[in-house]
């Protein structure tokens, strides 16, 4: 066989309608549009899936909505009383259940509750089975046996990264809270009292207490004390000559 004797499968391959040409072509003159309405248009834009204005299937089907856990487990739920149709000491399984009707299947995970009384003796070996329901049996003589693939407990190891990162911060934090704690004490001066600064110094030293402004002024050397200008005062004061009225007899 050669690339020129290669020929399409019968069928899949047909010529092009050719509309417009005619009405003597029978798809002449609207070209198989029809006369009037929206699909006549050379711009429709119709969405995909649209329906003629009524709801569209995508809207008419039921909804899921909500998280749905792809790792659930469902379980078949079986009370207590419905399993003293067992004779006393009988094993109750999946199989057991199956063939009493209780359980739709024997590979159905079944649960055990604790609705109804149990008077006799029983070993289940079931998947899992509430509190309430195990302490009715063990006190009725009976015992439990879980089988399949059981949750891991409260005080396992962790399992992953993540995990194990999360337990080494507890283990750390809970360290860091064991530590002791020491007060801090600071070492005592020498009289024990913190030295006085500022107005307080002056009061301690038996003194008024300077003014803020006047004592940056004092530090500044821009202004002489207060006592110190009314010494210098009183001194000018008692070096300036009196004029007296003894003195004015005189000179007459």
């Amino acid at each position: 066989m050669k690339l020129h004797e290669l020929t399409p499968a019968r069928g899949s391959r047909k010529p092009r309608k050719r509309i417009g040409r005619g009405e003597g072509a029978g798809q002449g003159k609207t070209s198989g549009r029809g006369q009037k309405g929206q699909g006549s248009r050379s711009s429709v834009g119709l969405p995909t899936g649209f329906e003629g204005g009524q709801m569209p299937l995508k809207q008419r089907l039921p909804k899921q909505r909500g998280f749905h856990n792809r790792w659930r487990r469902e379980y078949v739920v079986v009370n207590l009383g419905k399993l003293v149709r067992f004779e006393k000491n009988s094993v109750v399984d999946p199989d057991a259940l199956t063939e009493a009707g209780l359980i739709p299947r024997a590979s159905s995970q079944v649960k055990v509750l604790a609705a109804g009384h149990l008077g006799h003796a029983l070993t289940l070996r079931v998947h899992r089975i509430s509190a309430a329901a195990r302490t009715a049996v063990e006190s009725a003589g009976g015992s439990v046996d879980l089988i399949g693939e059981q949750p891991a407990p409260a005080d396992a190891e962790p399992v992953g990264k993540r995990a194990v990162r999360r337990a080494a911060a507890v283990v750390k934090r809970a360290e860091i809270l064991a530590r002791p704690k020491t007060p801090r004490v600071s070492e005592p001066k020498p009289d024990g009292k913190k030295p006085a600064r500022g107005a307080g110094a002056a009061k301690a030293a038996g003194g008024k207490a300077a003014k803020p402004e006047q004592a940056r002024l004092e530090r500044a050397g821009k202004r002489k004390p207060a006592g110190d200008a009314d010494a210098a005062a009183s001194d000018a004061e008692q070096d300036a000559p009196q004029d007296s009225e003894a003195g004015t007899e005189d000179t007459e």
